[in-house]
């Protein structure tokens, strides 16, 4: 096996701001960088015509692409129609901002899709996610959806309700080995026909939890959310890793990844750690080794 994929960096994943952040990914070796876009200098309603133009040449001037931005608005993602006017014009934004700085990719979380197909969360979900998928799709673009929060192969049912692939899938293979111990590799089978944007990152299930623990949930209150934000952060329940010291099996994982076809990015995303610096770096070199 042989990549040829493009390796990116989550640019925020550094903590030095994003004009730093851009340098460090251009000296650690990456091709391309992922940016979030939701607050502060990045937010889309901060940066001029002008801001863009000269942001987008700066990271060209660099040699440098941008793979995606995260438009990730938190909160319970898409499952509250009372918040979902606001989040789905934010969102459209940050899309034309991805275009204006020359790619066709927002990343986001839209909240776990319920089992229940009639309940009232879900309709509000696919409401919000139908209108994204049509305006994403009327400009060649795609917001794509982390996975993580369910299996793959819930996810997968609920996109196919969708009129466009507008709305189509980041592949995250640590989200779903540690929250739901979902298999990543038969995850990339599964959604082969939505896949535009991945994360490379590792990581360790230690125990079973109910994902909306994690991720929260519309209308769901974790018996003691303190304890388990506590038991989350320390590693208890799971844990991300440095690439390879995980469960992610890379080698099948890579090698899925080709047999569909996928040409995109292989974005790190290194979200804990005390030199996020060092872990990157030898994550492009751990990627390197398989090309």
């Amino acid at each position: 096996m042989k990549l040829t994929n493009k390796i990116g960096v989550i640019v925020d994943s550094f903590q030095v701001g994003v004009r730093n952040g851009l340098l460090k990914a251009k000296e650690v070796g990456a091709d391309g960088v992922q940016i979030y876009a939701v607050k502060g200098e990045m937010d889309p309603a901060n940066l001029s015509a002008a801001a863009r133009k000269e942001l987008k040449n700066y990271i060209a001037s660099l040699g440098l692409e941008i793979s995606a931005l995260c438009g990730d608005l938190a909160g319970h993602g898409f499952q509250d129609k009372q918040e979902n006017e606001a989040k789905i014009e934010k969102s459209k934004r940050i899309l034309d901002l991805a275009l204006d700085l020359g790619t066709n990719i927002v990343t986001t979380h839209i909240g776990i899709v319920p089992d229940d197909n009639n309940s009232e969360v879900y309709h509000s979900m696919h409401a919000a996610c139908e209108e994204l998928g049509q305006y994403a799709t009327s400009l060649g673009a795609y917001f794509a959806i982390e996975t993580g929060p369910e299996t793959a192969s819930h996810l997968k049912s609920f996109l196919d309700t969708l009129s466009t692939k507008g709305v189509s899938v980041n592949f995250d293979p640590a989200n779903m080995v540690m929250v739901t111990g979902d298999d990543p590799v038969q995850g990339v089978y599964t959604l082969r026909d939505y896949i535009v944007h991945t994360h490379v990152k590792d990581g360790i299930r230690h125990r079973a939890v109910d994902p909306r623990e994690v991720y929260g949930s519309l209308g769901f209150e974790p018996m003691d959310h303190g304890k388990i934000a506590q038991m989350v952060t320390s590693g208890e329940i799971f844990e991300e890793v440095p690439l390879g010291e995980g469960r992610v099996s890379f080698d099948s994982y890579f090698a899925a990844l080709q047999e569909i076809g996928y040409k995109g990015y292989l974005t790190i995303e290194r979200e804990v750690g005390a030199q996020p610096e060092i872990d990157i770096r030898k994550a492009v070199e751990f990627i390197n080794r398989y090309k």
